[in-house]
């Protein structure tokens, strides 16, 4: 009977979508690409130094960025590819979700452990949760509450019932 060697198991890349850290516009800084490809790094080395000097940036930027405001979704992802799990499953504050519903999310794309490029994803239901956040505080008091709650258009009066006098 002929034996093989045990092999090791396929790791596959997996890293979530996330909103990019807001940020000055510089060549040299931590751009939406730069912040999925330190991620993908992340996830392959398991090491914060390596993976930004993979990225040409310092360890202690990265650590900045993932505290920075409006990093949340940033830090999640991070935490997530460390296999990190946490207490609670973090909230989606109002500015995040006006973000999600209009930037849209960003997912790294890896093939064969390498990152390739990103791909924007549209977050839809960050969308509807975001247009019912803004008919919520619109104030439209005058709608008619009725109306609201049926797809049917509303019936007219109904007429008296003619009497036949013949």
């Amino acid at each position: 009977m002929k034996t093989y060697p045990a092999r090791a198991p396929a790791r596959h890349i997996r890293v979530p979508a996330f909103v990019p850290v807001p940020g000055r516009c510089r060549a040299d800084g931590w751009t939406p690409l730069r912040q999925a490809a330190f991620l993908v790094a992340l996830a392959r080395t398991g090491s914060v130094s390596q993976a930004a000097r993979e990225v040409c940036m310092a360890r202690e930027t990265a650590y900045r960025l993932r505290s920075h405001e409006g990093g949340e979704s940033f830090a999640g992802a991070w935490d997530q590819v460390l296999g990190r799990r946490t207490a609670q499953p973090a909230k989606v504050t109002p500015g995040e979700r006006a973000r999600r519903a209009l930037e849209g999310l960003i997912k790294p794309m890896v093939y064969c452990g390498e990152f390739t490029g990103i791909a924007r994803k549209d977050d839809n239901s960050a969308l509807l949760g975001y247009l019912a956040q803004l008919e919520r505080g619109s104030g439209a008091r005058g709608a008619d509450p009725e109306r609201s709650r049926s797809f049917a258009p509303r019936a007219a009066s109904p007429s008296p019932p003619r009497r036949r006098d013949a």
